[in-house]
């Protein structure tokens, strides 16, 4: 099956498109500004590698959604 051109693609897949697109770029700013404001203690597994990961694997979104999910610990509060 040949590849589409952009030009070829409905109203809806374009807007699908850059919807899941606006959603992966949002979704990797979060987690990245999250990381940053955290220590390494707050993070599960090696901060730098979350941050590589974060910015350089293409996943659709997928790759964010598991840090804010699985690679955040609590923060301890103090006081």
């Amino acid at each position: 099956m040949a590849k589409k051109k952009w030009t070829d693609l409905t109203t809806r897949q374009k807007s699908l498109i850059i919807a899941g697109s606006a959603l992966d770029a949002a979704l990797r700013v979060w987690a990245g500004r999250d990381l940053a404001s955290r220590s390494a203690a707050e993070v599960n597994g090696p901060k730098w590698l979350w941050g590589v990961g974060l910015s350089a694997v293409n996943s659709a979104g997928v790759l964010p959604v598991v840090y804010l999910v699985k690679g955040r610990r609590a923060r301890t509060s103090v006081g």
